[in-house]
């Protein structure tokens, strides 16, 4: 049933379009690496804030930073799917994208909770917070984690 699932999928015309023109993958795979890099860019500024490293003269750029964070995340998403499809059967085995899915996960789940903590409330109250300070190193964790396991499935 699984692998009837994962083969539809995999023969889906978009997904046949990555593998058949040799450009396409790779171009997807950049766009991947960019997504990452503007949600990890983005949310690390945020997460040191939250740990007071950075100061209150970052705090007018933090929800714009937020804003990036959520465009990245939305385009390593978007490319992750489309990366993921081309061996949906092969991942689905990989221990390390087990990892890997785990851990965005969490940390998503971590950035919500966040948010409903933080909801109506000035940055610089919620910095002042032991809650928003543990989130924010919790933060930092788990997205470096979910890079390094993201290396890891290319070499397992």
């Amino acid at each position: 049933m699984l692998a009837l699932m994962f083969q539809e999928i995999e023969d889906l015309g978009v997904v046949r379009l990555i593998v058949a023109v040799p450009w396409v993958y790779p171009v997807v795979s950049a766009l991947h690496i960019i997504g990452i890099g503007t949600l990890l860019g983005s949310i690390v500024a945020v997460d040191l804030r939250l740990l007071r490293i950075l100061g209150p003269q970052f705090d007018e750029a933090l929800s714009a930073l937020v804003r990036m964070a959520l465009c990245g995340f939305a385009l390593a998403a978007t490319t992750g799917l489309l990366l993921l499809s081309v061996r949906i059967a092969n991942y689905a085995e990989n221990p390390f994208f087990l990892i890997k899915m785990v851990i965005v996960a969490a940390a998503g789940g971590n950035a919500l909770l966040l948010r409903q903590v933080g909801l109506g409330i000035n940055f610089a109250i919620l910095v002042a917070r032991p809650a928003a300070r543990f989130s924010g190193a919790v933060s930092l964790c788990l997205w470096v984690s979910a890079v390094f396991a993201g290396r890891w499935i290319a070499f397992s």
